[in-house]
């Protein structure tokens, strides 16, 4: 562990009521996340418009100008970038969801591609993942976003930001990575810690990660790249091809099941399932994860609005 010029910072040692916070974290990201999104009944919900299906194989073509909202990559000229590496999404891109727990409705989020940032220099995807809803008749409320900057050429996480609120619970983090130096920084509370790979990921810049991969199934692919040293190896398992119908449209997709080794959404033994479609865009439009009591949180694809793809093969689409 560094401090940034050069010299050992030694390890800041968690709180005493650490296993304590780490079960309630899981309870409420499970009744607000869905590794990574919303709840039931939303006070105030992400904007929601028509369904707008784009090309995955059993949904009809639709282009951005063929919606009624404005494609949001059309105010901004993004030029291909030689050097970019070749991903399924770009700037722009925004994917909309409603969450059930259980059999409730338990509200809305969305998976957007803000546009390219910079990072000390590097070009990054800004991702954001925000839910917003309550349940309860609004005795619990969530309105949670979550951050990353994922390194545009190198595939890997330059930031990361959490800032959950729920009922009875708030936490904001702030990770900066050094991939160079092979140390992370949460600068919030400034610890310090080592990064186990120099290519670190985060939790929501692995879902993009896996959309790049190929993908058959009966693989089973093991990566110790999570930022931190105990959640790896994250574990990828693709199960099968299934058909799943949702308010954007039916798509033919393709089931993963991710393990990281954290008290996460996809934990071992939690039984996740992702469904991105069988195509090159590998759109995530159903997720799945088993939860005691409630039985599942499961998340349905509402509404697509396309990327601007920026790497050398983009021309070509």
């Amino acid at each position: 562990m560094y401090d940034g010029r050069g010299g050992r910072v030694p390890q800041e040692k968690e709180s005493s009521n650490a296993a304590d916070k780490a079960v309630m974290h899981r309870t409420c990201i499970a009744v607000g996340l869905a590794l990574m999104f919303g709840l039931a009944t939303p006070d105030v919900g992400v904007g929601q418009g028509s369904s707008t299906p784009t090309d995955p194989r059993l949904a009809d073509p639709l282009t951005a100008a063929d919606t009624p909202e404005a494609h949001h990559a059309d105010s901004v000229s993004y030029e291909i970038d030689p050097f970019a590496a070749v991903v399924p999404f770009g700037p722009g891109e925004r994917l909309e969801y409603k969450v059930k727990l259980g059999i409730f409705n338990a509200g809305e989020a969305h998976m957007e591609v803000l546009g390219i940032d910079s990072v000390r220099g590097e070009p990054t995807y800004h991702i954001d993942v925000a839910m917003r809803g309550g349940l309860l008749f609004g005795a619990f409320k969530l309105d949670s976003r979550f951050e990353s900057w994922l390194d545009t050429r190198l595939m890997m996480s330059r930031r990361y930001i959490s800032d959950e609120s729920y009922t009875g619970y708030s936490s904001y983090r702030h990770f900066e990575f050094y991939p160079d130096e092979m140390y992370w920084h949460q600068t919030d509370e400034d610890v310090i810690g080592d990064l186990p790979s120099a290519l670190p990921l985060d939790d929501m810049a692995f879902i993009y990660f896996v959309r790049s991969l190929p993908l058959e199934v009966g693989q089973t692919r093991q990566y110790s790249r999570y930022f931190k040293e105990e959640g790896n190896p994250v574990v990828i398992e693709v199960l099968r091809r299934d058909v799943r119908e949702t308010d954007a449209g039916t798509f033919n997709t393709i089931v993963v099941r991710p393990t990281i080794k954290t008290d996460g959404l996809f934990k071992e033994g939690g039984e996740a399932e992702l469904h991105f479609t069988d195509d090159e865009n590998r759109y995530l439009v159903y997720m799945r994860v088993g939860m005691p009591v409630v039985g599942s949180i499961t998340l349905h694809l509402e509404k697509i609005i396309p990327g601007t793809l920026i790497h050398p093969e983009a021309v070509a689409r």
